[in-house]
């Protein structure tokens, strides 16, 4: 299967959750500063990519924003879907934090991800706020795996 073929349903399931979700702007990346509020929305990420690796859907779904839960209907659903269409952030050899960006409604969150196939991917993990003070997932784009640079 190629590339490009492998990944059309994950943009269009990328396609409908942004359809269906408040518009995302991508802005300039914010400057990033170890404050509270970025560790919560990180620490939000890491438990939700250890609940995948614990293929635990009820741990993963306590971190997924009211919109999303709507259109997943069940914690069981979202975990087949995460495991069928977004195998790197499901099976991550390895992830690391980037850049956050504001998004309409909340923050983005870039992770460079190597997937269990041994790959790069980028992801971005879209955290919207609750009216706690917390924060919780509304979905994540997966680009790609990013190319190769030329050997010398």
């Amino acid at each position: 299967m190629s590339p490009q073929r492998r990944y059309t349903p994950v943009m269009s399931l990328l396609a409908l959750l942004l359809a269906s979700a408040p518009t995302v702007t991508l802005a300039q990346p914010a400057t990033e500063q170890a404050t509270p509020e970025l560790e919560r929305m990180r620490a939000v990420i890491e438990h939700q990519l250890a609940a995948f690796r614990a293929h635990d859907a009820q741990a993963a779904w306590k971190v997924v924003a009211p919109g999303l839960k709507t259109k997943f209907g069940t914690a069981d659903r979202f975990l087949r879907m995460v495991r069928d269409q977004y195998e790197p952030v499901y099976r991550p050899r390895s992830y690391e934090f980037g850049t956050l960006q504001p998004v309409d409604g909340g923050m983005g969150q870039w992770l460079h991800i190597v997937g269990p196939d041994g790959r790069s991917y980028r992801a971005l993990y879209l955290m919207e706020p609750q009216p706690d003070g917390s924060w919780m997932t509304m979905g994540c784009m997966l680009a790609p795996p990013e190319e190769a640079p030329p050997r010398t």
